[in-house]
């Protein structure tokens, strides 16, 4: 039988826990007067961490209730801001109805069908003055060179290698090109941007021209991409504008032995039984420009998602950059605006003193939407991040 000892009535182990009880607060007590201790907690609650979402959580049930409310009327001015870059999107389209006649010329005088007149020939540079005095001394001097060496200039037809150029002088689109490339790409006659018809869904399509040539039979090749311009129902307020969400390219009808998205190899296989062995063929895929034509399909690891991304980014870039302003990047003259864009940006210069660029002009509905589709990209793929 247990033995339990009574002092005063009261159980001994009663005693022992308050006595117990007493001390730890007695001992409590003499570490909170510690300074270093009360400096050791302080920085302790310093460091924990207070996010929006914990002092939401804080607050009376009737201030959370406004907060939904205010909630609901968000997706609302998400669904208005959907609606707003769908009509950015009929602008777009009319405005290339507008643009389109002029670029049909462009095609002629790169191609040579027609020959510009002196009027349209005609343009003043920056250093007009300059050249020409510069040109006068040097003429003088030696005019009947010049004469002569003006005789003897060759006149080829419009302006040779003009798109293929272009993809020399644009980094994105040079490190897609192999040498095998070059030769079908000097074909290029055209770039062509159509948007989808009023009614049907947001898309636009990259239409590339080609010359008859010893590569493939077809004289379009085409690249479309699909967009859509709606929140979320999951996820409403993730909506930063329209999104390309999926593309498709086209069937290349190469000519016999000139496909270059393939190649050929050998590989001696040995057969298991007998011995014997035996040199067999097989076609694999091969690194090419052409690819941009066959994209992606029902891949979701982390290196499709990123060319993925790369081939939505470069058909952004032909829509916006490339085709509009085709006859700045021949010349290399767009590529320095580009640069100094990106100079800009590193030396961190404060947005508000910052001057507007003339040949850019204000940050418009067409830049805006680029922002948001490259803000879209890195919400679909978390792994362009790292």
């Amino acid at each position: 039988m247990a033995d339990h000892s009574f002092s005063d009535g009261v159980p001994s182990d009663s005693v022992e826990a308050a006595k117990n009880a007493s001390n730890t607060e007695k001992l409590t007590d003499q570490v909170m007067q510690n300074p270093r201790v009360l400096a050791a907690l302080q920085e302790r609650l310093d460091n924990v961490p207070h996010t929006p979402s914990s002092y939401i959580e804080t607050l009376p049930k009737a201030v959370k209730r406004r907060i939904n409310a205010l909630k609901q009327l968000q997706v609302r001015c998400a669904h208005i801001e959907a609606k707003f870059y769908e009509e950015v999107h009929d602008l777009e389209r009319k405005y290339a109805a507008l643009y389109q006649p002029l670029f049909d010329k462009r095609r002629e005088f790169i191609t040579g069908d027609v020959e510009p007149t002196d009027a349209e020939s005609e343009w003043h540079s920056e250093n007009e003055e300059e050249e020409k005095l510069a040109g006068d001394m040097k003429n003088k001097v030696v005019i009947t060179e010049k004469e002569a060496a003006t005789a003897e200039e060759p006149n080829p037809k419009g302006i040779p290698e003009f798109w293929f150029t272009i993809f020399r002088n644009v980094d994105m689109l040079s490190e897609l090109v192999q040498e095998y490339d070059e030769p079908i790409l000097k074909h290029l006659q055209d770039i062509k941007v159509k948007f989808s018809d009023p009614g049907q869904p947001m898309s636009f399509v990259l239409e590339f021209h080609f010359e008859p040539n010893d590569y493939f039979t077809n004289s379009v090749l085409t690249k479309t991409y699909k967009m859509k311009s709606e929140p979320d129902k999951a996820d409403p307020f993730s909506f930063e504008g329209p999104e390309i969400v999926d593309c498709d390219g086209c069937t290349i009808d190469w000519k016999k032995g000139k496909n270059v998205t393939v190649k050929t190899i050998k590989k001696k296989q040995k057969h298991k039984g007998r011995g014997t062995v035996r040199t067999i063929t097989k076609q694999v895929p091969n690194e090419s420009f052409f690819n941009f034509f066959n994209p992606l399909k029902g891949k979701s690891d982390e290196d499709s998602e990123f060319t993925l991304a790369s081939d939505f980014e470069i058909g952004h870039f032909f829509r916006e950059r490339i085709v509009p302003r085709a006859v700045l990047y021949f010349t290399g003259e767009a590529i320095e605006d580009d640069d100094n864009e990106l100079e800009g940006d590193e030396e961190g210069e404060d947005e508000d003193d910052a001057e507007i660029n003339p040949k850019v002009g204000n940050f418009g509905a067409t830049q805006t939407y680029l922002l948001c589709y490259t803000l879209r990209l890195l919400k679909m793929f978390p792994t362009l991040r790292q």
